[in-house]
C-alpha cells in the first residue's frame, strides 16, 4: 500500500501550483515569527555568549565549554552575527528557512525510499503544529540545522546502498553525519537508521558493505559520550530530579512514547512545559502503557513479513530509534521540567507522518473506482488538513512573540509548571508596576516546588524592589543557598541586604568572601566588600586593599576610582591619591556628580586650590542642581574666597530645597545678619 518500485510508481509528482501553495501555507503559518524576538535560553546560547558576543570569539566555540554540545549551529550563528548583530529577524529566518529545506529533502529521500506520495508526507511534517517550537524558536536552530544534515546523510547513504550515485556518495554521507552530529547530538541514532532503511530496501546484506557503516557507530559513540558527559557536569543534569530506576525510566519511556504520538495525531494544546508526570514502579495502572507498546511490538514482529506489517514495522521502528535518546534512559536537564518536549521529536516524527502521507495517496488510489472523483476528495482532504495545520501554527508561533507571551501561554497552558511561574515573574519583575504581579507568579511557583531556589532568589529581589521588610528578601536568600549553597548571586544579594545593617557587616563579609571564592571576577562583589570592611572598626586598611584589587581587575571602572577616593579622602594623609583617582573617575566619565563632588571637597582643603574645587562644586550643581549637600559645601567655599553673596545664593537655595537643615540655616542668618550700629 506504501511502496512503490520504481517502474510501478503511479502516484504523480506534485505540481508548480501545488508547491506554490504549500510554500506559502508555510509563510504564513510562521508569520508571527517575523516580528518576534529572543526568548528563552536564547541569551545563553546566543545573545550573552561569549563565543558569538563576547571576547572567546570563533575560537571560543571550538576550543570551550561555551559552545556546550552544538558547536556547528554555534558556529553558524557567529557568521550571522558578524553580518547582522542581533537583530532577530536574520536568526528566525534562518531556521525558518533550514527547515523548508529540510522538509525539500525529507521529500525527495523518501521518494528514494520508494515511500509512496513522499511529497505529501514532506509537507504535512513542515506544517505540523508539533514542529513550532523547533521553528519560532531560535535555540532550536540546533533541530532544524542538524536535522537537514540527518537528512541528507540518509539520502547520501541510501544513494550509495542503492549504487545509484557517484564514487562521493558515501564520502557525503559521512560528511553530512559529521555535521548532525555537530550540530545536535540527537542524530547519534543515525547509523541505526541507516540499517532500518538497508532492510527497508531489501537489499542483499554484505558483510563488506555493512563494515562501511561502522565508521558511522564509532562517530555516534564518540558524541553520545561526550554529550553524557555534558548533560551530567556542565548543564547540571543530577540531583533527585534524575534519580530514577530502571522500571521506572521503562515507565517513563513507554508513555513517553505514546504521548508523542498522540500529538502527532491531536497536536492540541500545544505547550513549551507539558505536565511531569511521576511513574509509580508499584502501581499496576502506570504498566499499561509500557504493556500496549510491547503487545504493539509483538504483534508487527509477527506480520513483518505482511505488506502492512512491514510498512507500519518499520514506521514505528524508526519512530522508536530516533526518540530513543531523550525517552528517558539518560539524564537530560530539561527533565528537570518536563519528560516531553515538542522539540524532542523533530527528527523522530518524520517516520509517522510519512506514513499518514502514503495513506492519504493510498485512500484516493482506493476510493477512485467506488466513489466520484475520489482521488480529488482525497486531495482536498490533504489540503483541508494542511490549511488546519497552518491555522494551529500561525496561533501557536505567537507564543515566541517574547518571553512574556512564551511564559504566559505556558502557564495557561499547563498551571503546574513552577519555572514558568518563576521565569513568568522574572519578566514582570523588569517590567514598570510588575514586581506584585511578579511576587504573586514566585509564590506560585514555590507553592508547586518550594525546594526551587531560583524562586526563592528572585522572589528575595521583587520584596526587596517593592520596599518589603529587609528579613523577608533575607529569608527567602537563605533558603535558596541552604539548596544550592554555590549560588552565587544569592550569595551577593544576601550579602547586600546584611551590610545595610551596621549589626550584621560581619556576615555581609563572610557573604562576600563566599561570593567571590566561587567568582572571583565580580567586579561589584569586591566593591561592596571593600565598602563594608570600610565601615567595620579596624578594617580600613582591608577595604583600600579590596578597592585596589577590583581596580586590577577593571582599570577603566569610574566607580571603583571614585569609591577608593572617597576612601582615600577621609584621612589627610592620603587626600593627594585621593585627588588622583577623583580625577580619573571625571577622565573616565566627565558628568559623573559623586567625582566632581568629591574632588571639589579634598581641592578646597588646600586654600591654594579653592578656586580650582569651586570648579567641581559648581559643575556638580549643574548635574545636580538639587543637591543639599552640594550647595553647602559650594557656599563654605564661596566663604573661603571672600565670596559672600554667592555664599548666601548657594545657602538661600539650599533652605528652600531643605528648611530643616539646621547647619546652613544659621550660617545663612549670620551671613545676612545686620551689621551692630
Amino acid at each position: 500500500m506504501v511502496v512503490d518500485a520504481p517502474a510501478r510508481q503511479t502516484v504523480r509528482p506534485p505540481a508548480a501550483a501545488t508547491l506554490a501553495f504549500i510554500f506559502l501555507l508555510s509563510v504564513v503559518a510562521y508569520l508571527a515569527i517575523w516580528r518576534a524576538g529572543f526568548v528563552w535560553d536564547d541569551d545563553s546560547h546566543l545573545t550573552e555568549n561569549p563565543c558569538i558576543v563576547g571576547p572567546l570569539g570563533f575560537a571560543g566555540i571550538w576550543t570551550s565549554a561555551e559552545a556546550e554540545y552544538f558547536p556547528l549551529v554555534q558556529t553558524v550563528w557567529w557568521v550571522v552575527h558578524q553580518l547582522f548583530g542581533l537583530a532577530p529577524l536574520p536568526y528566525h529566518l534562518l531556521t525558518w528557512g533550514l527547515h523548508l529545506a529540510t522538509a525539500y529533502f525529507l521529500w525527495r529521500t523518501l521518494d528514494l525510499l520508494g515511500v509512496r506520495a513522499g511529497w505529501i508526507g514532506a509537507a504535512l511534517w513542515l506544517l505540523h503544529p508539533v514542529q513550532v517550537e523547533s521553528v519560532a524558536w531560535i535555540s532550536e536552530t540546533t533541530n532544524t540545522q542538524s536535522g537537514l544534515c540527518f537528512v541528507l546523510s540518509v539520502r547520501a547513504f541510501v544513494t550509495w546502498l542503492k549504487g545509484t550515485g557517484g564514487r562521493g556518495t558515501y564520502a557525503l554521507a559521512v560528511a553530512w553525519a559529521v555535521a548532525a552530529m555537530l550540530s545536535k547530538p540527537s542524530t547519534v541514532m543515525l547509523p541505526v537508521v541507516f540499517l532500518l532503511c538497508w532492510w527497508w530496501l531489501r537489499i542483499p546484506w554484505e558483510t563488506r558493505r555493512a563494515a562501511r557503516v561502522i565508521p558511522f557507530f564509532a562517530l555516534s559513540a564518540v558524541v553520545s559520550a561526550w554529550t553524557v558527559w555534558e548533560q551530567k557536569f556542565h548543564s547540571g543534569a543530577s540531583g533527585p530530579e534524575w534519580a530514577l530506576s530502571l522500571p521506572e525510566r521503562l515507565l517513563i519511556s513507554a508513555r513517553n512514547v505514546w504521548f508523542y504520538l498522540g500529538k502527532l495525531a491531536w497536536p492540541e494544546p500545544l505547550s513549551l512545559i507539558y505536565p511531569r508526570w511521576q511513574p509509580d514502579a508499584g502501581r499496576a495502572i502506570d504498566y499499561l502503557p509500557l504493556a500496549a507498546l510491547a503487545v504493539l511490538a509483538i504483534g508487527l514482529i509477527r506480520w513483518r513479513t505482511r505488506p502492512l506489517g512491514r510498512v507500519v514495522g518499520f514506521t514505528l521502528a524508526t519512530f522508536l530509534v530516533l526518540l530513543f535518546p531523550i525517552l528517558g534512559f539518560f539524564d537530560v536537564y530539561f527533565f528537570r521540567y518536563a519528560f516531553v518536549a515538542d522539540h524532542f521529536q523533530y527528527l523522530a516524527s518524520m517516520a509517522p507522518v510519512a506514513l499518514a502521507g502514503a495513506g492519504l495517496s493510498a485512500l484516493g488510489t482506493w476510493l477512485e473506482p467506488h466513489v466520484p472523483h475520489g482521488r480529488r476528495a482525497a486531495s482536498l482532504l490533504a489540503g483541508g488538513i494542511l490549511v488546519a495545520f497552518t491555522a494551529v501554527d500561525w496561533r501557536s508561533a505567537q507564543r515566541f512573540h517574547d518571553p512574556a507571551s512564551l511564559w504566559r501561554a505556558t502557564v495557561q497552558a499547563n498551571p503546574a509548571a513552577w519555572m514558568a511561574h518563576t521565569n513568568l515573574g522574572i519578566v514582570l519583575a523588569q517590567s514598570p508596576g510588575g514586581a506584585p504581579e511578579a511576587i504573586r507568579h514566585y509564590e506560585e511557583a514555590l507553592r508547586l516546588n518550594p525546594n526551587h531556589a531560583e524562586a526563592h532568589y528572585n522572589l528575595g529581589i521583587a520584596l526587596t524592589r517593592t520596599r518589603q521588610p529587609a528579613e523577608a528578601a533575607i529569608a527567602h536568600y537563605r533558603t535558596a543557598l541552604r539548596l544550592r549553597p554555590d549560588y552565587v548571586k544569592a550569595h551577593y544579594n544576601l550579602a547586600n541586604e546584611l551590610a545595610a545593617n551596621p549589626a550584621t557587616l560581619a556576615e555581609a563579609v563572610t557573604h562576600y568572601e563566599r561570593t567571590l571564592e566561587l567568582r572571583p571576577d565580580f567586579i561589584e562583589a569586591h566593591n561592596n566588600l571593600a565598602a563594608t570592611l570600610a565601615e567595620m572598626p579596624g578594617r580600613r586598611a582591608e577595604a583600600l586593599e579590596r578597592y585596589r584589587l577590583a581596580l586590577r581587575l577593571n582599570p577603566r571602572s569610574p566607580e571603583l576610582h571614585n569609591n577608593l577616593a572617597a576612601e582615600l579622602a577621609k584621612d589627610n594623609a592620603t587626600s593627594g591619591e585621593a585627588t588622583a583617582h577623583f580625577a580619573e573617575a571625571l577622565r573616565l566619565r566627565p558628568a559623573y556628580f559623586e567625582a566632581h563632588l568629591g574632588l571639589a571637597s579634598v581641592l578646597a582643603r588646600d586654600p591654594r586650590r579653592v578656586s580650582e574645587a569651586i570648579v567641581h562644586f559648581e559643575a556638580a550643581l549643574t548635574l545636580r542642581p538639587r543637591s543639599v549637600d552640594a550647595l553647602s559645601r559650594a557656599a563654605t567655599a564661596y566663604l573661603q574666597l571672600g565670596r559672600k553673596s554667592e555664599a548666601i545664593e548657594r545657602l538661600r537655595r539650599a533652605l528652600e530645597l531643605e528648611p530643616d537643615f539646621a547647619e546652613a540655616r544659621e550660617l545663612h542668618r549670620r551671613l545676612t545678619a545686620a551689621p551692630a550700629p
